[in-house]
């Protein structure tokens, strides 16, 4: 009888683990998506849920069913540490170019059978070969922006825009934000001292930080997605953040703000990608993710909830999406400078040695420990 009881006690126990494990489902498949926190349509406000519409798209398509595990990070130093633990796996991710290029060096991310992803074509020859990425193998341009300087006027005088001076400016002390993050933070400095972002001459990364050490005290707090709050109630001044994230902050700004947005001479302009990790499961579904979001439906809705520029040109050349977006966010978003391959490849993030980002970390943890 107690050997009975034991087989029956075994046989639920197995029962409930296959049900948490989804052993109930083998026909659903799924798919893990890693990606930016507010950087993809979701549903909300009238926007189409991309996601969901993929799940529908797929199911349709194909006759099975699939389920997207959608997480996010709040920096690709965050993403980089989760995905080198080894302890998840994921099946698309979009990091930013310096971090692609790094992933790459360590044999992180697998190369793309494009054959899966004929809505390829539909990227601008401006937005591929970049250096990141020179052979187009590894990444699909998801957004590319420029990192400016938002503040709200109805706190800053107007005198004091412009240039990366406000962010040391001791007039707004306790009501600067500055980045959570060590690559974009040191960069505001060496940004504002004439410095190479990209330097391995420590001497470099050490004058960078005694220009943050003397921010410090006029910081009111560190922050990466906490600044969308923090800005658009009026709790912060000033904060340096990506270009299409202004606008997000714009259109929820509590009465009394009144916010602004400019682009420093020099700062860093990026692109972020889709790409597919060693770890993936399942890579022809990952391809066929990559593809769908490539469409003229998601990627246009997806550059409309963003306010990212879209590398997409049935996105950028769609008159519906111009009228949309509006004049001032289109001449933000997209700039229309004539040299911008130029620009990028100068002033963007590159990949550093291993010694050197170690040394960077050293700093950036005395920095914020102190």
């Amino acid at each position: 009888m107690k050997k009975l009881t034991a087989i029956l006690v075994l046989a639920a126990l197995a029962l409930s683990l296959c049900l948490l494990a989804g052993c109930g489902s083998k026909d659903t498949l799924t798919l893990n998506v890693y990606n930016w926190g507010e950087y993809i349509s979701d549903g909300s406000e009238g926007s189409l849920d991309t996601i969901k519409a993929f799940e529908e798209w797929y199911a349709e398509t194909y006759g099975t069913k699939l389920r997207v595990n959608y997480t996010t990070f709040a920096s690709n130093e965050d993403m980089y540490a989760k995905l080198a633990s080894g302890a998840v796996s994921y099946d698309v991710i979009i990091p930013s170019d310096y971090m692609i290029a790094r992933l790459i060096q360590e044999n992180m991310l697998l190369p793309l059978d494009f054959s899966n992803i004929p809505n390829y074509e539909f990227i601008g020859e401006d937005y591929r070969g970049l250096y990141y990425d020179p052979d187009d193998q590894y990444t699909v341009p998801y957004t590319y922006g420029v990192v400016g300087v938002i503040y709200n006027a109805a706190m800053v005088d107007e005198t004091d825009a412009g240039g990366w001076d406000l962010m040391w400016n001791e007039k707004y002390a306790g009501n600067i934000l500055q980045f959570n993050n060590s690559r974009d933070a040191f960069a505001t400095a060496q940004y504002k001292l004439g410095l190479d972002v990209n330097s391995t001459d420590r001497a470099v990364w050490d004058e960078a930080l005694a220009e943050l050490k003397t921010q410090a005290p006029l910081v009111k707090s560190y922050v990466m997605d906490e600044i969308y709050n923090m800005m658009e109630s009026g709790e912060a001044a000033v904060g340096a953040y990506y270009a299409g994230d202004y606008f997000t902050m714009l259109d929820a700004q509590a009465e009394g703000v009144d916010l602004r947005f400019y682009y420093p001479e020099n700062t860093n302009y990026f692109f972020d990608a889709m790409c597919i990790p060693s770890c993936c499961q399942n890579k022809e579904l990952a391809e066929i993710f990559i593809n769908y979001m490539l469409s003229e439906e998601p990627a246009i809705a997806n550059a409309e909830y963003i306010w990212y520029a879209s590398p997409n040109s049935v996105v950028y050349e769609n008159e519906d999406y111009l009228e949309e977006m509006g004049e001032e966010a289109i001449a933000i978003l997209y700039p229309g400078i004539e040299n911008f391959r130029e620009l990028y490849n100068r002033c963007a993030y590159r990949n550093l040695d291993a010694e050197t980002l170690d040394y960077i970390n050293t700093l950036w943890e005395s920095l914020k420990i102190n």
